[in-house]
């Protein structure tokens, strides 16, 4: 029988093999940390029509996070602040500043600042602020160490499946209520232990955390 191929085709075709599935297992596993990162925006910061700086703000003069945001432990969503707010302050401090200047042209106006979503949930999304922090889920388990920011960006991908990993096993990151403002809060070493407990103190549905409606309603 004639040869048409020469015999380092053998080896053209296992080696192809092995590339094609090594090159499988690599776009399945970039695929999600893309789609999760980049994508996703992650780490990107938002620009804004103010130059906030949450550093400055929340570490270094201290502001406890609800001064501005004043519905996080009340209702479903953490409102952005009024300029009547803001001006408590800058009546007094940086008055006449450049970087103030859409402060003072809503105040004047009386038209709000037109900022910039960091997060954004789908429509089909059922989110609850006050819900998460009343059970122990901490701000910087989802925005990151905020008071370490100069401005603000998604620090977490807010995907379903990286819900999935909390709302599975709540007990890896619940923390004191005492704790849930704490941007320096670090899990001990028992936290499987304390977040059970918490899990039980705070009568958490662990089978109703994993339903379809809890989330999609």
């Amino acid at each position: 029988m004639p040869q048409y191929f020469p015999p380092n085709v053998n080896a053209f075709v296992r080696w192809s093999i092995l590339g094609g599935g090594a090159f499988l297992v690599a776009l399945l596993v970039a695929l999600p940390i893309y789609a999760r990162t980049m994508n996703n925006a992650v780490g990107v910061p938002v620009a804004q029509p103010i130059d906030f700086a949450h550093n400055l703000h929340a570490a270094q003069l201290g502001i406890d996070c609800r001064y501005c945001h004043t519905t996080v432990e009340v209702a479903g969503f953490a409102n952005v602040p009024a300029s009547e707010t803001c001006m408590t302050c800058h009546s007094q401090v940086r008055v006449g500043a450049p970087q103030l200047a859409a402060l003072w042209v809503s105040w004047e106006r009386d038209t709000p600042i037109r900022w910039n979503r960091v997060h954004d949930m789908p429509e089909y999304v059922y989110f609850d602020h006050s819900a998460h922090l009343s059970n122990g889920v901490g701000c910087s388990t989802c925005h990151g160490r905020v008071d370490q920011m100069e401005g603000i960006w998604k620090n977490e991908p807010m995907t379903m499946g990286w819900c999935m990993e909390c709302h599975r096993a709540p007990e890896r990151f619940l923390r004191p209520r005492s704790e849930v403002f704490n941007m320096a809060y670090r899990p001990p070493r028992d936290q499987l232990i304390l977040g059970q407990e918490l899990v039980f103190a705070y009568h958490v549905d662990t089978e109703k955390l994993i339903q379809c409606s809890t989330c999609h309603r």
